[in-house]
C-alpha cells in the first residue's frame, strides 16, 4: 500500500492581537514532518465562505508547500472547475507543476455545496456544463504548441498561447472524485485517476474500485490500484474515551459540512457526504480511528477490497502536538506492516 495525506489547514479570522496565519504554518510543518516519514503525497481541499477557515487558495498554499518540499506529491482534492477561469486556472497549475520539479496532482471536481455556488454567483444546475468546458479549455491550453480559439457556453478565447508549460508531459495526471457508477465509469473511460469520498464504506469502496477496474480493462488498459486514491480520517490513540470524543468531533463536523451544501429545498447536489444509513455508523465505520491493532484490522478491510493508496486525514487529532504524535505512531507502527504489500483481488 501507499500512503498520502488529505485535508486542510485553518486560518481564522482575529483581531490585531490574533495570529491567523498560524494554522497555514502547522500544516505546513505538518506535511514537511510527512514527508520525512514516508508519506507519498498530500492533497489539500478547496472550499470557501465556510466561516472556520478551510483553504480557499490551494494553488498558492501548495506552491509554498512545494518550495518547502522536496518529493511529496502536491494534490488538490478538488480544484472546482465551475468556479474558475479556466485558462488563469491552466497557468496557475502549470507554474506550480513547473516550479515543483513535476510533483503537481491535479484533483478536479464539479462542486456540492450550495452556499459556494450562490457566493460566486454561479448557478449549480450549470456545474455539469461548467466543468466539461473547463476541462476542455485546460487540457487544451495544456498540450497546444501554437496558439489556439475557443468559443463556448460559458468561455471565449481568441488566438491564444498559454504560459508556462507543465513540467509533466503531457500534462500533470487528472484525479477526479465520483462516487456513483455513472461517474466512476466515465472517469475511467477518460483514463483519468480516481478519488474516492471518506465516508464510504469498505464495502463500497471495494465495489466502486471493481467497476473502475472493470471500465478501465474494457478500454483495453492496464488497472493500476495506485491510480486510485481513498480517503479516510485516522486517529492513533489507545485511549476509548478520547477515541469516542475524536469520533464525535467527526460527526459533528459532518454535519456542518451538509447544512453548508443544503440548498433552499433542503436537498443536497451529491458530493463526497452521500453515504446513507445511520451516521454514527457511518461515522464509525469509514474512520481509521484507535489503538494501532485496531486500525491495522480497519486497513486489512480496505486492502481486502482491493484499496492500493490511502490518503489520511488527520484532523480527528485536533491538530497541534496531538496531530503530530498521531501522524508519527501512524507512520512507524502502522505503515511498516502495509508499504510491502499488494491489494488483495478479493473485490475485484
Amino acid at each position: 500500500m501507499q500512503f498520502g495525506l488529505f485535508g486542510s489547514a485553518a486560518a481564522r479570522r482575529g483581531g490585531p492581537e490574533f495570529d491567523s496565519s498560524e494554522g497555514f504554518r502547522d500544516f505546513i510543518e505538518y506535511n514537511i514532518e510527512a514527508e520525512a516519514l514516508g508519506f507519498h503525497s498530500t492533497f489539500v481541499i478547496e472550499h470557501h465562505f465556510t466561516g472556520y477557515g478551510q483553504v480557499s487558495a490551494t494553488l498558492n498554499l501548495l506552491t509554498w508547500l512545494g518550495a518547502r518540499s522536496r518529493s511529496l506529491r502536491l494534490g488538490t482534492a478538488v480544484i472546482v472547475l465551475p468556479w474558475h477561469n479556466p485558462v488563469l486556472l491552466a497557468e496557475q497549475a502549470a507554474t506550480l507543476d513547473l516550479l515543483s520539479g513535476g510533483r503537481l496532482d491535479f484533483g478536479i471536481g464539479k462542486g456540492y455545496r450550495y452556499n459556494e455556488f450562490a457566493g460566486f454567483c454561479v448557478p449549480m444546475e450549470e456545474a455539469d456544463a461548467r466543468f466539461d468546458e473547463a476541462l476542455e479549455i485546460i487540457l487544451k491550453s495544456w498540450t497546444a504548441d501554437t496558439p489556439f480559439s475557443h468559443h463556448g457556453r460559458y468561455w471565449q478565447f481568441d488566438n491564444i498561447v498559454v504560459e508556462p508549460p507543465t513540467a509533466q508531459q503531457p500534462h500533470p495526471p487528472i484525479w477526479m472524485g465520483a462516487g456513483g457508477e455513472r461517474s466512476i465509469r466515465r472517469v475511467a473511460r477518460q483514463g483519468y485517476n480516481l478519488l474516492l469520498g471518506q465516508y464510504a464504506s469498505p464495502a463500497d469502496i471495494g465495489q466502486s474500485i471493481a467497476i473502475y477496474k472493470d471500465e478501465v480493462q474494457t478500454a483495453g488498459r492496464r488497472f493500476d490500484p495506485m491510480r486510485v486514491g481513498v480517503t479516510r480520517a485516522f486517529f492513533v490513540t489507545d485511549s476509548r474515551a478520547e477515541k469516542e470524543a475524536a469520533l464525535e468531533r467527526r460527526l459533528q463536523n459532518r454535519m456542518r459540512q451538509l447544512r453548508l451544501a443544503k440548498q433552499p429545498d433542503g436537498t443536497v447536489h451529491g458530493g463526497p457526504d452521500r453515504a446513507t444509513g445511520d451516521p454514527h455508523v457511518v461515522n464509525e465505520t469509514s474512520a481509521i480511528y484507535g489503538n494501532p491493532d485496531e486500525m491495522a484490522r480497519q486497513l486489512e478491510n480496505l486492502q481486502a477490497a482491493g484499496v492500493g493508496y490511502v490518503l489520511v486525514n488527520g484532523g480527528g487529532s485536533g491538530g497541534g502536538a496531538r496531530g503530530r504524535e498521531s501522524l508519527r505512531r501512524f507512520a512507524g507502527e502502522l505503515m511498516p506492516s502495509f508499504t510491502a504489500m499488494s491489494p488483495q483481488r478479493l473485490a475485484v
